[in-house]
């Protein structure tokens, strides 16, 4: 593994400027663009099988590799229709997970089993989430276990073309389109431009036209018991108790104060995650940047119990199995109000034109 993430960092390191490593591998992105193109060509011919479902599919997904935050966006999607009392159903590959077969993403799955995305999204939302490599079978079974689903957000997909769709939804972070070469010479999973329904940036500003949204930490972490804890009480040793959050009863912890902090992140862009702690006013004493998607299981840097550990929310669900103390910091999401206007004119056409076309129910 730690061969395959330096390889990747190297990688990475050039997606953002056409180097001399990245022209170098551009005769073998452009041999990966011809299979994509074919694979397209395939799908749009009949020739390899697409499946529409019952009810409207919507993706979220990258047209890069890395992480432009699509889960957040997912998330952000499922808790917009929520409060409107749509009925959501949420699919997903698992990336990273050790089975392969079609699951539904309970309470008490096993992390390696349905994948830490899923995983998060179903802690986070309490909706049915479904797993599988075939997301047309991870739907399928979804709709079949919860026939009252009105809309199935898919979370990645944009190049599952199996599984046919009414609304795409392209995230991107600050890189934009990086280098603009195909993998491995640059960061693009197929070639760019390409048409999307939605555009949606989820970085400090926008690489181009684009709906665009605010991101930033929580001013709280969560505990393993879900119990909340404000993030002012670990800035300093002498914390004042004005300085507390006013729905947050501020209590004295020497212990917690006493132990110096490790900030973990195994996510695509740990450095960010580290910067936003920082920005919050938190001293790390230490930081551990993983590779994405990382299992913690032979992760051993606190085994004494030094440090008061902090992470993301997708690394705590795996890290509280070893370390229940360690706290997990939420991300905020707020996408601009156009977005939300225009995803909300667009959602009621799919609905009118399902209910008509299937006799399902519309809000």
């Amino acid at each position: 593994m730690q061969q395959v993430s330096a390889i990747h960092r190297i990688l990475t390191a050039t997606w953002n400027k056409r180097s001399l490593l990245a022209r170098l591998l551009w005769p073998v992105s452009c041999m990966y663009g011809l299979l994509v193109g074919l694979r397209k060509t395939l799908y749009r011919l009949g020739w390899l099988a697409s499946q529409r479902i019952s009810v409207p599919v919507i993706v979220v997904g990258n047209v890069v590799t890395g992480g432009a935050g699509k889960t957040p966006v997912v998330m952000a999607l499922v808790q917009h229709l929520q409060t409107q009392g749509v009925q959501i159903g949420v699919i997903s590959r698992g990336y990273g997970r050790h089975s392969q077969e079609c699951l539904e993403v309970l309470a008490g799955s096993a992390v390696e089993a349905v994948g830490d995305e899923p995983a998060l999204i179903q802690r986070r939302t309490a909706v049915p989430v479904f797993v599988a490599a075939n997301r047309v079978q991870a739907a399928q079974a979804l709709l079949a276990k919860y026939p009252s689903t009105q809309v199935i957000v898919c979370d990645d997909g944009l190049q599952h073309l199996s599984l046919q769709r009414d609304l795409e939804i392209g995230v991107f972070n600050d890189s934009g389109v990086g280098n603009g070469f195909l993998l491995p010479a640059g960061p693009l999973r197929e070639p760019w431009p390409r048409k999307l329904d939605m555009v949606l940036h989820t970085g400090g500003q926008a690489a181009f036209a684009g709906f665009t949204a605010q991101r930033a930490l929580a001013s709280h972490a969560i505990h393993s018991d879900g119990s909340r804890v404000a993030l002012a009480n670990y800035v300093s040793s002498n914390l004042l108790p004005q300085s507390r959050e006013p729905e947050m009863p501020w209590v004295p912890n020497d212990s917690m104060q006493l132990k110096p902090l490790l900030a973990v992140a195994a996510i695509a862009q740990p450095e960010a995650f580290f910067s936003m702690l920082r920005d919050q006013g938190l001293i790390l004493n230490a930081t551990e940047a993983l590779p994405d998607h990382y299992d913690f299981d032979s992760w051993s840097s606190n085994k004494d119990g030094l440090f008061t550990i902090i992470c993301t929310e997708k690394d705590a669900i795996k890290l509280w199995r070893t370390q229940p103390d360690a706290l997990a910091v939420p991300l905020e999401f707020s996408p601009e109000p156009a977005f939300w206007t225009e995803f909300d004119q667009r959602l009621y056409l799919l609905l009118q034109r399902y209910h008509h076309a299937h006799g399902h129910t519309t809000t």
